[in-house]
């Protein structure tokens, strides 16, 4: 069952990946283009960027890819973190581009170039709206298959709709007569995509110190524990989480006079129920005890 919910969560995470691919090789030419055109450093280091979302795709599908392999000798509880590694990956792709974009910026502004505005404005703007979309439609995957992976991508595509709406306010500052508004611009815009970069990988160094699942799936852990009458009592509840699945282990008493199979069977009945009512994957460890006051805690 865990192996089918991987594999349904890893085609979600293509379809949405590929629709962002598709995205950013169309806007990412018509901003070179007419940044090349207008001569607007923003919108031409904004059309890199969008290149750059292309790069952290296809890092998505690598993660994916080679992160959802099944557990083997070496690597027994799987490979899940590699998705963390593709993540923190795309976060430092980032940092270089928006270092990259401030440098160019400011050589521009020792050089005294000037851009013109006109239709770079028109481009921003479909750009802002259409990027916003795909992040909203990237988070909202990335936090249903608790994907850190897409979730950074998702980010990704936040930051190049950001980017734009910095574009905009610098070529309106140029048609204002600052005429290196637009240089400004693609500096902040350099600036905030540094910042995301770390936030993302900041986020994702707990991911590898084998940090517990959030509080909501505890919650629902315990309440299908609870559930379970014929276990009287639990403790020593731990989980961690290996990039989407769920790694958890604990302690049932149940009735001494029950028979091996019977302990195993109650044992196995939460299980099921574990993996029928958890959306992500979950692997899981049941230690059986009897109910005798020495094991009660």
């Amino acid at each position: 069952m865990t192996n089918d919910k991987i594999e349904a969560s890893n085609k979600q995470i293509r379809q949405v990946t590929y629709l962002g691919i598709a995205t950013n090789v169309v806007l990412s030419a018509l901003k070179i283009f007419v940044g090349l055109a207008a001569g607007s450093m923003a919108l031409f280091a904004d059309g890199i960027h969008s290149i750059s979302d292309m790069a952290t795709d296809i890092v998505v599908l690598l993660g994916v890819h080679f992160g959802s392999r099944k557990p083997d000798t070496e690597h027994p509880y799987g490979h899940g973190k590699i998705e963390v590694f593709s993540a923190i990956s795309i976060a430092l792709i980032l940092i270089v581009i928006g270092m990259g974009m401030i440098y160019r910026a400011a050589m521009d502004i020792a050089a005294r170039e000037v851009s013109k505005p006109g239709i770079v404005v028109i481009v921003a703007l479909v750009s802002i709206i259409v990027k916003e979309v795909l992040y909203q439609v990237t988070k909202k995957a990335a936090i249903a298959l608790h994907s850190p992976a897409l979730y950074a991508n998702a980010w990704h595509h936040r930051s190049d709709a950001l980017s734009s709406v910095v574009v905009v306010v610098g070529l309106v500052s140029v048609m204002l007569g600052f005429v290196h508004g637009d240089r400004i611009a693609a500096m902040f815009v350099g600036l905030m995509i540094i910042l995301v970069g770390v936030r993302v990988i900041v986020d994702n160094l707990h991911e590898l110190v084998d940090v517990a699942v959030d509080d909501n799936t505890v919650s629902q852990i315990k309440q299908i524990i609870s559930s379970k009458e014929q276990i009287r009592q639990w403790h020593k509840l731990r989980t961690r989480t290996v990039g989407r699945e769920v790694f958890l282990d604990l302690h049932i008493l149940v009735d001494p006079d029950l028979t091996v199979s019977d302990g195993h069977a109650i044992a196995e009945s939460l299980e099921e129920s574990l993996h029928e009512q958890i959306i992500r994957p979950v692997n899981i460890t049941v230690h059986i005890e009897p109910d005798v006051p020495a094991f009660r805690k």
